[in-house]
Formats: C-alpha cells, structure tokens, sequence
C-alpha cells in the first residue's frame, strides 16, 4: 500500500473525534495580563455603572424640578393681567364714568383670555351643540319647540379644556321635547 492510499482509506477524525491540540500551560505574564484586563474591565463597569446612577438621578431631580416649576411660565404671563387689573380698580374708585371702568375691564379680560389661549386653554362651545356628556354637565332640562331634543340651549357656566384635557365641563340646559298636555 502506498501512502497516498493510506490517506484517502483512514481519513484525519473530525468533529468531537477529532485530537485537541493541547495548550501550553498559561504563563505568568499571561495570567498577570488577564488578571490587569479584568480589573480594567471591573473599573470600566464600575465607573458606567456610577455614570448610570448619576444620570438617572439628575433626571429625577430635573424632572421633580419641572413639575414644582411648572406653572412659572404661564404666571409670568399672567402678573402683567394682575398689575393691569389692580390699576384698574384704583381707577374705578375715582372713576365717574362707568363706561371707561367697563371698558378698561374689557381691556383687563381681553389680556387675560390671551395669556390663557397662549398657555393653550380653550372654551367650550356649548350653546346650540348637541349635548355631549365629555364635554357638557347638565343643569336640568327645558321644554321646547324651537330647539331639537339633545341641544344645548342656555349656557350657565363656560367650559374650559387644556389643548386636548377637558378641564371644567360648560354647565348647561337641554332642551327637551314638551310634553302633550291631555296625555293619560
């Protein structure tokens, strides 16, 4: 038999049959580099997981800060509605004009209805909309023929929303349909 024969009759194991190559025993300086990776590595993990905690902890206390500070931009917004106002009663008093205390009222309102838009409040239309339980609070009912079932008819008390948040629901009065008299 030739040995090229050989080869190809017996072929080299493979897979779990297969010799392990044998590995020197680590040196020293080997397990001393492994040992200074590891304490690198153990630092490193440290130290993000330090960073980590000091993040989230600023996040919290940023976000706890949001919240108390929440309302100083729209209050800024509304001392100038309040200086206005209380000049305006100071007026009033030495005023002898109603019509310039209404209209420096109106002015004092007109203000305040803008600072609230730009904070982003609403009102809630209720007069002549159907009655909408989100968005309306029912005082009571009032007959009538003029009006259909289910539609606001009188408003007592504005609704206000907060962009898509209804704060205070438009307290209103539905009509409703009258009843026949002669009914048994």
């Amino acid at each position: 038999m030739t040995p090229e024969a050989d080869q190809t009759e017996n072929p080299p194991p493979q897979g779990e049959d297969a010799p392990k190559p044998i590995q020197p025993p680590p040196t020293p300086d080997l397990v001393e580099q492994q040992a200074a990776q590891i304490a690198e590595l153990k630092d490193r993990l440290l130290r993000t997981q330090a960073e980590w905690d000091n993040s989230r902890k600023r996040i919290l206390r940023e976000k706890e800060e949001a919240v108390r500070y929440a309302a100083e931009n729209f209050l800024e917004k509304l001392l100038p509605v309040l200086d206005n106002f209380e000049a305006g009663m100071q007026a009033a008093q030495n005023a002898t004009d109603p019509k310039s205390i209404a209209q420096g009222f109106e002015m004092v309102l007109a203000q305040f209805q803008q600072a609230l838009r730009e904070a982003g409040v609403e009102t809630v239309d209720a007069v002549g909309q159907p009655f909408d339980p989100h968005r309306h609070e029912a005082l009571g009912h009032h007959e009538s023929d003029e009006h259909p079932e289910g539609q606001v008819i009188m408003q007592m008390r504005k609704g206000y929303r907060l962009r898509d948040r209804l704060l205070r629901p438009a307290s209103v009065f539905v009509a409703k349909t009258p009843e026949k008299e002669g009914k048994n």
